[in-house]
């Protein structure tokens, strides 16, 4: 009969270390969710189709449902969690609530995820580009209208905050 021995693993997950106890098996978006306790990132279809379990690893859009925890062992790790700071919501999360992106909340970390993932690749994007950028990432609540026009605005207010910050 096989085992499943379990390991230590230590995550990065937005700035903070955390030694967790796991099967080798277990995919990034559980052991985020079980183990870390950050029940932000959702698991949706789990298969890495819709979106809803996006993070970052070093910087870069990943579906946590798809990648084995021991996986990202010394990566960082960037969930929904760490976005806001002192309890202020950061430039995406903030366009995206002005301009009534957010439904049901479901895809919404996902959505947070791949939109700071997409500006950091590209801070102005255009509506085609932004609609690019997110077509991993399904929603069943809206046209996507809403979410686009989000996006565009934390770009601009990506643009304001880094024009603001070279002026000082």
């Amino acid at each position: 009969m096989a085992t499943n021995p379990k390991q230590v693993v230590t995550l990065t997950v937005n700035g903070e270390a955390h030694e967790v106890l796991i099967e080798g098996r277990r995919t990034l978006a559980d052991v985020l969710r079980e183990n870390v306790g950050l029940t932000g990132t959702k698991l949706g279809c789990e298969h890495g189709v819709c979106g809803a379990c996006t993070v970052l690893l070093d910087g870069s859009a990943v579906r946590s449902c798809l990648i084995f925890a021991v996986q990202a062992e010394g990566a960082e790790i960037a969930t929904v969690e760490g976005l806001a700071e002192d309890g202020k919501l950061d430039h995406v999360q903030q366009a995206f609530t002005d301009n009534h992106g957010l439904q049901c909340g479901f895809c919404t970390a996902g959505m947070l995820m791949s939109v700071h993932a997409l500006l950091a690749e590209n801070p102005d994007p255009t509506e085609d580009e932004i609609r690019v950028g997110l077509n991993g990432n399904l929603c069943r609540c809206t046209g996507y209208q809403n979410i686009v026009k989000s996006t565009a605005a934390a770009a601009a207010a990506g643009k304001a905050a880094r024009s603001s910050a070279q002026a000082s």
